[in-house]
């Protein structure tokens, strides 16, 4: 038996974290200003954006964050000549970088006709205090909640959204790697985490992987490795070559998936994802990975890096999604910034839904 829930957590409420396939309000974007992320390569990424952006549009609306008002005159000239078009709205909340899955907030959802929609509030050290500062980013959850005008729940921990997957039915996967890394929540133990966890999401079991790719400087997040694509199926990386970096914690990862159960009983159907080819910036080892998918209400955005293995990664995926389209997009630039489309993205669900 697990621990009485807090009565006053998310779950106790009757909220929980729906799957990423179920129906968005819109999707929450920071558009990219830093030029420390991408040294030397900040000029490609903003047109590669705005293709996310366009593909984005297409089915639902979008929010994007942007520093001040010359930023809001810049991204919104940017996207006229690009052409994009749609539910596009830019919001003067400067960040401190661009990666809204971790900094953005986490949403949940219930059945309440008053408040069925609220945002947690996570504490943000922008990756175990890698990249200072991260003030304005740790801003961002309560407001997006102010514009949705939604109430926020203080988390009480660090927790990155690309840290966290589910199925929508009580199960969460993470990694030991982060979650369990003294740099993020050093006086919580793991059986306090998963407390946490459950009481946050609505969950009531944790699947634990181990370590994550070479070159993820989020240590381990979980989007770069296993993604839920219905209840019961995930989508895991593989590496073949017994001799890259990849093979030995990705076969581990696999095995655990191998022994990982339901809550009623039942083993995961598991897929297996190719690895695009290593590929190094400065001596830093990139996280390229095609498990960092972004799923729309109309679409699968797919990072592509011009590597032999997209076109073979695109046709794993597009049976699993019946009735959205798998979009290829072009990462090639935005993965030296070390994150791609999912990790530049936050769902806003929609509301009712279980």
């Amino acid at each position: 038996m697990f621990p009485e829930l807090d009565p006053d957590s998310p779950a106790a409420l009757g909220y929980r974290m729906p799957a990423e396939w179920e129906p968005h309000q819109g999707t929450w974007l920071s558009w990219p200003h830093n030029r420390g992320s991408w040294p030397g390569r900040f000029g490609p990424v903003e047109p590669a954006y705005t293709e996310i952006v366009r593909a984005l549009a297409i089915g639902e609306a979008v929010h994007i964050n942007v520093l001040d008002a010359a930023h809001e005159r810049h991204v919104s000239r940017t996207l006229q000549r690009a052409g994009v078009a749609g539910d596009i709205h830019l919001h003067l909340f400067p960040t401190n970088d661009a990666w809204c899955r971790d900094h953005g907030a986490i949403f949940v959802t219930r059945t309440d006709p008053v408040t069925p929609l609220l945002a947690l509030d996570c504490d943000y050290n922008a990756w175990g205090g890698k990249y200072p500062p991260f003030d304005l980013d740790n801003l961002i959850p309560g407001r997006m909640a102010d514009y949705l005008q939604v109430p926020t729940y203080r988390a009480g921990m660090v927790l990155e959204g690309g840290s966290i997957d589910v199925n929508g039915a009580g199960t969460v996967l993470t990694t030991e790697q982060c979650l369990l890394n003294p740099n993020r929540n050093p006086t919580m133990t793991r059986d306090r985490i998963e407390q946490r966890l459950r009481e946050l999401l609505g969950v009531t079991h944790i699947l634990w992987l181990g370590e994550g790719i070479v070159g993820d400087d989020t240590d381990g997040h979980v989007d770069d490795l296993t993604r839920f694509v219905d209840r019961n199926t995930v989508v895991t990386v593989m590496e073949d070559n017994v001799n890259e970096q990849n093979h030995a914690p990705l076969r581990d990862n696999r095995r655990r998936l191998e022994q990982a159960r339901l809550p009623d009983g039942r083993p995961l159907r598991i897929v297996d994802l190719p690895m695009p080819a290593p590929s190094c910036s400065n001596g830093q080892r990139l996280p390229a990975s095609y498990a960092n998918f972004y799923i729309a209400n109309h679409a699968v955005l797919l990072p592509v890096f011009n590597d032999a293995m997209d076109a073979e990664a695109a046709r794993i995926l597009a049976p699993l999604f019946p009735g959205r389209r798998t979009m290829p997009v072009d990462c090639g630039d935005i993965v030296y910034g070390l994150g791609t489309i999912h990790c530049l993205s936050q769902q806003i669900p929609g509301v009712g839904q279980r």
